[in-house]
């Protein structure tokens, strides 16, 4: 009896101990995070890509400072407040070339996954679906942060460095007052909502189609297929004069990226871009509603599609 008793005890403590070894070995979502993180790192094209969108925002104050130097010169000294405002812009260049960026990141780290197969080896060892698909979203997030971060200490830097070059000072910087501080402050939120929404429409598009290749083509060509829309709704409404399709421009994601800036500052830094038809029903509620629609629609595509759609094929 005591034998059995101590051979059930045993199976016990063996059956507890391998319990605790299971639930060592099982994946953690921040292990996941990391591993993404690691993963992007060193991917060679998100370096390349990353240094070429820096570049890219450098070289709009380079052409600033060669084009228009003697103009340039001119408005620092007649309205300094003008010129720190306009010297913002190479935020709105930032939000093109960033988003670019993102997208073909994002689509990229959902896309290899399908398309090498590797998404099924990992819930074989026991990760969720959704649990992997936050941690890439989250891993996305962080990348995102660092390049919004990265690209407004290049702005930062560019505008000094342009400033000095054009006064041979900084005194200019006096000029800067609390609205012009609270207007750079919801352009760089503008800007980073731009950012967000472009990484979560490549996520779920690369989810969707399960492939690099379809999240790639279809992420990078959706805002110029938004914007050219534009152009075709403006040919509706020159053929029939019916003011709803200059209503519905209204309602497109690309157009109000592009004026999201101008809108939320109140018109008083710049925007780049195809704007909607009707400016008349775009202010800043308008722009965020529909940002927040945009990107719910998207999550939840991302996470319905991820949860229960089968990957085995």
């Amino acid at each position: 009896m005591m034998k059995e008793t101590m051979l059930s005890a045993d199976e016990r403590s063996a059956r507890e101990r391998s319990e605790v070894t299971v639930r060592m070995l099982q994946p953690r979502f921040w292990g996941l995070v990391r591993a993404e993180v690691l993963r992007l790192s060193r991917q060679w094209t998100t370096w390349i890509l990353l240094v070429l969108v820096l570049c890219l925002v450098a070289g709009i104050y380079f052409i600033e400072l060669t084009l228009g130097s003697s103009s340039l010169k001119d408005e620092l000294q007649r309205d300094p407040l003008r010129y720190l405002e306009m010297q913002l812009r190479g935020l709105d260049i930032l939000r093109v070339f960033a988003g670019v960026f993102l997208i073909v990141v994002a689509a990229r780290c959902i896309g290899l996954e399908y398309q090498l197969g590797t998404i099924r080896i990992l819930l074989a060892r026991g990760v969720g679906r959704l649990q992997l698909l936050g941690a890439k979203l989250l891993a996305l997030l962080l990348v995102g942060v660092l390049t919004l971060a990265l690209g407004i200490l290049e702005v930062a830097i560019c505008s000094c460095l342009l400033m000095l070059l054009q006064a041979g000072n900084l005194n200019a910087l006096s000029a800067a007052n609390a609205t012009f501080w609270h207007d750079a402050g919801l352009y760089t939120l503008a800007v980073a909502s731009s950012m967000g929404i472009s990484m979560l429409m490549a996520v779920a598009l690369a989810v969707v189609g399960r492939s690099q290749t379809f999240g790639l083509s279809a992420a990078l060509g959706y805002f110029p297929a938004d914007n050219f829309l534009v152009y075709l709704l403006y040919l509706g409404f020159r053929l029939t004069n019916n003011h709803f399709w200059q209503d519905v421009s209204a309602y497109l994601l690309g157009p109000n990226l592009n004026v999201m800036g101008f809108v939320v500052t109140n018109g008083h830094l710049p925007s780049t871009g195809v704007q909607p038809l009707n400016m008349h029903l775009v202010d800043a509620r308008h722009i965020w509603l529909l940002l927040l629609v945009y990107a719910l629609a998207f999550l939840t595509i991302s996470l319905v599609l991820t949860r229960n759609r089968d990957v085995k094929e």
